[in-house]
């Protein structure tokens, strides 16, 4: 998306990024570099591997060189509620961090984001964690399942940071059951009992169901890889008692879970519309502008599909 920029890099090129272990998958460059370009703005983004043990150095590091802000993916975004400074009602309300942008104290000792000091820095800058995942989501079930979530029966596979989000996300969207499933019981266990506390309203339950359901949705790492199983054991659950199948991931576009859900006949889309409007979501953070969706739709479907 480079040759999209009018302006070559320069001294003046502010910077964004991601950061995710493993990150080579990402599409996110290819998305937020084409809303960049649209927008005229003379920033570049990046994308970078960041081990855990590292992520707290890493995002000090972007902050000392002035970053406008950054995205993290797996498996940061829990990780990183304590690591930023402070936490948007967003973060605070989905528990999990996947977007930061720097702010500076200006000389009024008014917070303003980095996109404000177009020439010198001030020193003084934090980290303001937001979340952009469950707007995602949300958006995208309705849009690429065409799912109506008030009062369906949703099986959630894993519970990390992207499982936890979009537990309290379909919980909060009124779904009637949820069955979390997860390799770790106690962390499912943990998410059940926040589910009851928080929407008490919701049947939360830990394990698989032994019913048919609206939704399976994959919030899981499984199936990044070529040599991934699928994460979900059909000994247990039968794909055809599921109406349609969401899976968070979307390189590679056809996951071996969204494999076996065709053969039996449900629904399926896998991450691209999530990662679409987690990204425009977190563009307008930085910029403060409307993001221009069409133009980091295209450039989205072409860096996965080729099309």
């Amino acid at each position: 998306m480079l040759e999209a920029f009018a302006q070559p890099l320069s001294a003046s090129t502010r910077y964004c990024a991601v950061f995710g272990h493993p990150i080579r998958h990402s599409a996110s460059p290819a998305l937020q570099n084409a809303g960049l370009a649209a927008l005229g703005l003379d920033w570049r983004y990046l994308a970078f591997e960041v081990h855990p043990d590292n992520l707290r150095e890493a995002i000090r590091g972007a902050q000392v060189m002035k970053f406008i802000g950054v995205n993290l993916t797996v498996p940061h975004k829990l990780l990183a509620m304590d690591m930023v400074d402070l936490l948007d009602e967003s973060a605070q309300t989905w528990g999990a961090v996947n977007t930061i942008r720097f702010e500076a104290r200006a000389k009024d000792g008014i917070w303003r984001p980095l996109r404000y000091f177009a020439e010198t820095v001030p020193s003084e800058i934090r980290a303001h964690g937001f979340n952009t995942d469950a707007v995602g989501l949300g958006r995208a079930l309705r849009e690429d399942l065409g799912m109506e979530l008030a009062g369906a029966k949703v099986v959630l596979l894993g519970a990390g940071g992207a499982g936890r989000v979009a537990a309290l996300k379909l919980a909060a969207e009124k779904v009637s059951q949820l069955f979390l499933v997860n390799r770790t019981l106690p962390k499912a266990e943990s998410l059940r009992d926040e589910i009851h506390q928080r929407f008490p309203e919701v049947k939360a339950a830990v394990g698989y169901p032994g019913q048919a359901v609206d939704l399976v949705v994959n919030a899981t790492s499984l199936g990044l890889k070529p040599e991934d199983t699928s994460p979900l054991d059909e000994s247990q659950f039968s794909l055809r008692q599921a109406r349609a199948v969401y899976d968070m991931i979307y390189r590679p576009a056809e996951t071996p879970l969204l494999r076996a859900a065709k053969g039996a006949g449900c629904r399926v889309a896998n991450g691209v519309g999530m990662l679409l409007y987690q990204g425009t979501e977190a563009l307008e953070i930085w910029t403060g502008r409307t993001a221009p969706v069409e133009v980091m739709r295209k450039a989205l479907l072409n860096n996965i599909y080729g099309t």
